[in-house]
């Protein structure tokens, strides 16, 4: 399975230049993302950028991984566009680059409930509670089943119809790794505190 990093947003919320540069104990967070990426069963990792990020274009080129270019005319159409140019037929795992928590392990065993489920895209999404427990207040929220979810920023589709609404298995993990994602300066806080140890 390819997967493509969504790494072209402006970041505006964090006030830090480029989003997926900017740096979680010394290193970008984009860089936590690809290296996961690269530890797991992933075979090709492609990197959509946009004018945005022209700094986090070379980064990604200078570490030999595939950039495509896309408009910036919002998550899901240059989601599309971009696996249109790579020509991606196959399932393909789509990513944010903010993400910096996510192991290698948590990638496979997502790829792995995914290919033996019988939707045709996987979504993953983490309960409410969680983001509660950590003092998150979410930007998103779905009340699927009853249970208050929220999006976690990796998703699985089928890209053969990338242009078309898939049918989803929602996919809800109890995992600190898939919680946080980078939007705003404690949030950038809250992964230190993960990562030393302190919040178990």
């Amino acid at each position: 399975m390819d997967a493509l990093v969504m790494a072209g947003g402006r970041g505006s919320r964090l006030k830090m230049g480029e989003k997926p540069l900017v740096t979680l104990f010394g290193r970008p967070l984009i860089e936590y993302v690809t290296t996961a990426l690269q530890d797991s069963s992933v075979q090709r990792i492609l990197v959509a950028t946009t004018d945005n990020v022209p700094k986090t274009r070379e980064w990604a080129e200078e570490r030999e991984l595939r950039v495509i270019e896309t408009a910036g005319r919002g998550f899901v159409a240059d989601m599309v566009s971009a696996i249109q140019a790579a020509r991606i037929i196959d399932p393909v795992l789509i990513i944010m680059a903010d993400l910096p928590l996510v192991t290698s392990d948590l990638i496979d065993d997502i790829i792995e409930i995914y290919e033996e489920r019988p939707e045709p895209a996987l979504s993953t999404h983490t309960p409410l509670g969680l983001h509660s427990r950590l003092g998150r207040r979410p930007d998103s929220l779905f009340n699927y089943r009853g249970q208050l979810i929220v999006p976690s920023g990796i998703n699985v589709l089928d890209g053969a119809d990338i242009e078309k609404e898939q049918e989803d298995f929602h996919l809800i993990m109890e995992r600190m790794e898939l919680a946080v994602n980078v939007n705003v300066a404690e949030d950038l806080k809250l992964c230190e505190k993960i990562m030393q140890g302190d919040i178990l």
